[in-house]
């Protein structure tokens, strides 16, 4: 019987035993001889991990959703007819929730996908091995964080070592079968394993590469990461170092805050972005947060007076609010077939400031500095001094509606519409097909 890379696959699809029918070429499939055979086709394959990154149910917008939506807490509300956001929403999700499901089908089959690359990295053209591997390890990095995030409790509750997490999965699933389930591992291993290949691809990206993945992005995803575990002074190194090759590679801050969004192709301040066009790619924050005036749905998500009493006069970031359709929207996603920035340089001065403020260091810069470095660019006065209110507070609404909410809060500890920020109604539910489809070893989360 002949291997295939499942382009559609996750930890469980379907059981099936191996007989004629398999020998078949699966819809959206690729024979493993044909796609892992030469450097010009894994590099294909490693384009198609990029595309199934780009997904409107992970980067294409959906993980972004989700984390507003959990951490609504009045500020936004769902407004559009689709019942599964509105179940995220209010924190009640059936573990039938067809969007919940697909985002982790679709972060598995984009970690499948990098799985293989990295199974094949030898038939790689020598000059390009380093590269292709850290652009694989990054997007496996990268979907196996929002998957603990969403999945599993936040690093902030404790238990880690003993707390469930996700099933990993390090090798490629070419066919499904009583070995293809994987159980849960603890939330430490999953965390463990994201900084394992995220350190790894950062030492081997090259320090610019196109719209693809760069050092200055490895840089930032584990600052992301650290942030999460609450290890300060390691956020603070990975974001110093993805500032200081990033502008030493072209990289600043858009001149207004406006100018950061709604952009047919790659700004400066973009470390990295969905590319988005009329002909490719999604950007599912456009589709629910605009307006059908800007070919947008019904204006699904509305931006609530309470969000907007939190901006100062003068704010130049309050001014990209936008009044349709009956309530006020975010201007951010507002024009259609535009790129969908996921890292931006802001966040890494941001998260610099926070770091080097709760470890008593400058490193880089003071948070005092990198701190009205962004008020200015916000159009609010300089200020004389720092504290770590301060600093939340301009994150907040430097980096709202842009996905970074729930995950804020939870290591924070915040609550969000009465639910505390451990609560299970605050951690999505594994599809229930998984479940049953696993016979067990894949567990239902606490609460479902």
């Amino acid at each position: 019987m002949k291997k295939y890379i499942l382009i559609f696959s996750t930890l469980a699809v379907i059981t099936t035993s191996c007989d004629k029918k398999l020998d078949l070429l699966p819809q959206q499939s690729v024979a493993e001889e044909v796609a892992l055979n030469s450097d010009a086709n894994v590099k294909k394959v490693l384009n198609g991990a990029y595309d199934a990154l780009s997904s409107g149910n992970l980067y294409g917008g959906n993980v972004f959703v989700f984390s507003e939506l959990l951490a609504a807490n009045d500020e936004i509300s769902w407004e559009g007819t689709f019942n599964q956001p509105r179940e995220v929403w209010l924190k009640s999700m059936l573990t039938t929730n067809s969007f919940v499901r697909d985002t982790w089908l679709n972060a598995y089959n984009t970690i499948n996908i990098a799985n293989n690359v990295l199974s094949a990295i030898s038939i790689v053209n020598t000059a390009d091995q380093n590269r292709i591997k850290g652009e694989a390890l990054t997007i496996r990095a990268a979907m196996y964080f929002e998957l603990v995030k969403l999945y599993a409790k936040p690093y902030s509750a404790g238990s880690v070592a003993t707390a469930p997490g996700v099933p990993l999965v390090l090798t490629p699933t070419r066919g499904i079968n009583e070995t293809s389930y994987v159980p849960k591992s603890t939330i430490e291993q999953v965390y463990a394993q994201i900084v394992t290949d995220l350190t790894e691809a950062e030492n081997l990206l090259p320090n610019t590469n196109g719209v693809y993945l760069t050092k200055p992005v490895a840089s930032a995803l584990l600052s992301r990461v650290y942030l999460q575990m609450e290890k300060f002074p390691e956020a603070r190194d990975a974001a110093n170092r993805g500032i200081t090759i990033a502008t030493a590679n072209g990289k600043s801050l858009a001149l207004s805050y406006a100018a950061a969004f709604n952009n047919s192709s790659n700004v400066p301040e973009y470390l990295f972005a969905m590319q988005v066009s009329a002909q490719d790619g999604a950007n599912n924050m456009h589709l629910y947060w605009s307006i059908p005036a800007y070919g947008g749905r019904d204006g699904d998500i509305a931006v609530e007076a309470s969000h907007l009493a939190l901006y100062s006069p003068g704010d130049t970031r309050a001014s990209l609010f936008y009044n349709g359709a009956g309530a006020t929207r975010s201007g951010k996603w507002q024009q259609q077939y535009k790129a969908l920035p996921i890292i931006r340089l802001a966040e890494l001065y941001l998260t610099r400031a926070e770091a080097n403020f709760r470890a008593g260091t400058s490193i880089g810069d003071s948070p005092l500095n990198d701190v009205n470095r962004i008020r200015a660019r916000a159009g609010l006065g300089t200020l004389g001094s720092v504290t770590l209110a301060i600093i939340l507070a301009e994150r907040k609404l430097e980096l709202a509606h842009e996905g970074h909410a729930v995950h804020d809060l939870k290591r924070l500890r915040q609550s969000a519409d009465g639910f505390a920020y451990n609560a299970n109604e605050m951690v999505l539910p594994i599809p229930q097909r998984e479940v049953d489809a696993s016979n067990g070893i894949i567990t239902q989360n606490a609460g479902y």
